[in-house]
């Protein structure tokens, strides 16, 4: 799908920066090989205990979207990820939450863009878009955030791994 951001569209210094703060490696692999660590396959980010596995077509919002996961695991969870982050559906919310947050720290991509992009690819809401969902239904999804300790109350992003 060529309608979405890709990691060659915003270069790699941004993102590796933005996973740098998170303790995260951004790992590249070379194009048309497969991606270690990715759940879907084909163009999609892996993740691998700290590393995030991508390749120049691999979109932004899976990029965010794979690292918003390994951030939001337990640290039981992460230290035997590989592949499948197995989240509960209240952290998978979460995930989708921060990703679009964490959107605004990637060049050229910002929430807006992130927000359509996840729209594009075929994120499902029950309110039918991102962008309403972030607005109007993500309020328990915000919650989760700030009581695992990666937002505060006012919205600022803690850039840590979640604890427990």
């Amino acid at each position: 799908m060529s309608d979405v951001l890709r990691l060659r569209d915003s270069g790699i210094d941004s993102v590796a920066a933005l996973l740098a703060r998170y303790g995260l490696q951004l790992e590249t692999v070379a194009d048309e090989q497969p991606i270690p660590g990715s759940y879907w396959h084909e163009d999609e980010a892996g993740i691998i205990g700290l590393s995030v596995f991508v390749r120049q077509d691999t979109p932004l919002h899976s990029v965010l979207h794979e690292s918003c996961h390994t951030i939001c695991m337990d640290q039981e969870r992460r230290a035997v990820l590989h592949t499948d982050a197995c989240g509960e559906y209240s952290e998978e919310d979460a995930v989708c939450y921060l990703q679009i947050l964490l959107a605004d720290y990637v060049a050229g991509f910002g929430r807006e863009r992130a927000l359509q992009d996840m729209d594009t690819w075929g994120y499902t809401f029950r309110l039918g878009s991102a962008q309403r969902w972030f607005q109007e239904d993500a309020e328990d999804a915000r919650t989760w955030l700030i009581q695992h300790g990666l937002l505060t109350q006012t919205d600022e992003v803690i850039f840590r791994l979640r604890q427990t």
